[in-house]
């Protein structure tokens, strides 16, 4: 008369659906695109972040400039 079986079924069957899409989550995708480290705070930036952004943060949070924040830190011609 109670509902266990029903709730376990769509449990397993909302558990498949998950392992059809991938699962993949954008928010872990992103942790993971996140190479870009700031020396001074660790503070991470997608590897997609460009000079001007990464500039801000050396002069804002710190007062110093991008080569003393991110000393490894290449820009990528645009295409």
């Amino acid at each position: 008369m109670g509902n266990g079986a029903k709730a376990a079924t769509k449990r397993e069957r909302n558990a498949k659906d998950a392992a059809k899409s991938g699962g993949k989550s954008q928010l872990k995708t992103n942790e993971t695109a996140k190479d870009i480290m700031c020396v001074i705070c660790r503070s991470t930036f997608l590897k997609t972040a460009r000079a001007p952004a990464l500039t801000e943060h050396a002069s804002n949070k710190h007062s110093k400039t991008l080569q003393d924040c991110f000393p490894n830190f290449v820009e990528v011609a645009k295409k």
